[in-house]
C-alpha cells in the first residue's frame, strides 16, 4: 500500500514538473492587428488632413475661442442647463409619482402631460412659448370666472424664461418616463416588507426603493444632461444670445462660419466630456456592491 501511494506521488510531481515546462503559446490575431493598423492610419490621416488645411482657419479658432461674446454665451448656455435640468428632474419625480399613484385621474393627468411634451417637436414648443403673447396678451391666475390672485402681461416673458419654459417642460416629460421606469425596475414586495416592518409607505419609498432605482435613474439622466447642453442650441431661433447664436451673430458679421463653428463644437465637447467623466464616478458610486 506505501510502495502504491509513493508510486501516485511521484507520478503526481512528474506530471506538475511537466506542466511547468509547458510553454503558452498565443494564437496570432492577424485580422484584428489589420484591423487596428488601417483604424490607427485612418485616424492619423484624418487628423492630418484636418490640421494641414488652411481652409479650417486654425489662427481663426485661436483667436475666437476665448473671445468675450463666446464666454458670454457660453455662460448663457450652462446657466440655461442647469436650471432646466433642475426644473426638469423636479418636473420629471412629480409626475412619474402621479403615473404610479392609484388614482385615475391623476395619473391620467400625468400621463396627458407626457404625451403632449413628447409628441411636439421641441422646436416648436420654444417658438410657442416665445409667442405667448400673441394668444394672452394678459396672463392670469386665480379661480376661473372668479377672482385673480396675480396677472402680468405676456410681453413680459423674456426669450430667456421662453427658453427655460420650453425646455424644462420638455424634459420633465422624459425624466417622469425615467424615474418611473427607475422605481418599476425595484421589486415592489421590498416595499411592501418595508410597510410590514412598521415603515411609512415615504420611508419605503427614501430608504429602500430610492437607492435602489438611482442605479438605474442615474446613467439615463446623465445622458439627459448631456443631451440637454447641447440642445439648448435650438433657443438660438428665439435669439437667446447662448454659445451658438453668440458664434452667429460674429460669423454673419466677419464671414467666418467655419472657424467660428469649430469653436462652439470645441466648448460643447469639452463641457460634454467633463459631465461624462462626473457620470462614470457617480455610476462607479451607485453601483458598490451590485
Amino acid at each position: 500500500m506505501t510502495s502504491g501511494a509513493e508510486e501516485r506521488d511521484s507520478a503526481v510531481k512528474a506530471g506538475g514538473t511537466r506542466r511547468e515546462n509547458w510553454k503558452i503559446i498565443h494564437r496570432p490575431h492577424y485580422g484584428r492587428w489589420s484591423v487596428d493598423a488601417a483604424l490607427v492610419l485612418f485616424v492619423v490621416g484624418l487628423a492630418w488632413i484636418s490640421i494641414t488645411n488652411p481652409n479650417f482657419q486654425w489662427d481663426v479658432v485661436l483667436k475666437y475661442l476665448f473671445h468675450p461674446a463666446i464666454l458670454s454665451g457660453l455662460s448663457v448656455t450652462v446657466r440655461l442647463t442647469v436650471i432646466t435640468m433642475v426644473l426638469g428632474v423636479l418636473l420629471g419625480i412629480v409626475f412619474a409619482m402621479l403615473m404610479l399613484s392609484r388614482d385615475r385621474f391623476l395619473s391620467g393627468f400625468a400621463a396627458a402631460y407626457i404625451w403632449l411634451f413628447r409628441g411636439t417637436p421641441l422646436l416648436v414648443q420654444l417658438i410657442f412659448w416665445f409667442n405667448i403673447s400673441a394668444l394672452y396678451p394678459q396672463i392670469s391666475f386665480g379661480i376661473p370666472g372668479g377672482p385673480y390672485l396675480f396677472s402680468f402681461s405676456g410681453n413680459a416673458i423674456t426669450p430667456f424664461m421662453a427658453a427655460v419654459l420650453g425646455l424644462s417642460l420638455h424634459e420633465g416629460a422624459y425624466m417622469a418616463e425615467i424615474v418611473r421606469g427607475g422605481v418599476l425596475a425595484v421589486g415592489r414586495g421590498q416595499s411592501l416588507a418595508a410597510v410590514a416592518l412598521g415603515m411609512t409607505p415615504l420611508q419605503a419609498f427614501r430608504r429602500i426603493t430610492l437607492p435602489q432605482a438611482l442605479r438605474i435613474i442615474v446613467p439615463a439622466s446623465g445622458n439627459q444632461v448631456i443631451l440637454m447642453l447641447k440642445t439648448t442650441s435650438l433657443v438660438s431661433v428665439i435669439a437667446l444670445p447662448e454659445l451658438l447664436y453668440s458664434a452667429q451673430t460674429i460669423y454673419a458679421r466677419t464671414f467666418e462660419v467655419v472657424p467660428l463653428l469649430i469653436v462652439v463644437s470645441l466648448w460643447y465637447l469639452l463641457i460634454c466630456s467633463l459631465l461624462s467623466i462626473v457620470q462614470y464616478f457617480l455610476e462607479r458610486r451607485l453601483g458598490k456592491g451590485f
